[in-house]
């Protein structure tokens, strides 16, 4: 009798443990889901206002380009010297590239995995 009670209370102890462990799992799956798709919507809206304000930087870039080139007196030259100022700030960003970009991104995507 007292055998049969040990097993009973090792058969029910692993029916448990068991149920933990599958519990713990689909929780960890969740909370996976979860963050990938915080992760996958701050994405894809972060990406829709890029675009506007792509649009929006296009279109004051060539209005900028128009009247420097009318400030010059040839309306190429507005543009080239956008082009050139660009180019400079382009060099700039590429030489500080880790601590302006690789480091801030990298951060932000860790910080939105280790809030809850």
């Amino acid at each position: 009798m007292e055998k049969e009670h040990h097993t009973n209370v090792l058969e029910s102890l692993f029916d448990k443990t068991t149920d933990y462990l599958q519990t713990r799992a689909e929780l960890v799956k969740l909370k996976a889901i979860k963050k990938s798709s915080e992760l996958a919507s701050g994405l894809v809206s972060k990406l829709i206002l890029s675009v506007f304000l792509l649009i929006f930087l296009m279109v004051f870039n060539i209005g900028l380009g128009l009247w420097l080139g009318e400030l010059l007196h040839k309306t190429y030259y507005g543009f080239f010297a956008l082009a050139g100022f660009y180019l400079i700030v382009g060099l700039i960003v590429y030489a500080s590239r880790r601590k302006l970009l690789k480091g801030p991104i990298t951060d932000s995507i860790i910080r939105k995995f280790h809030n809850n």
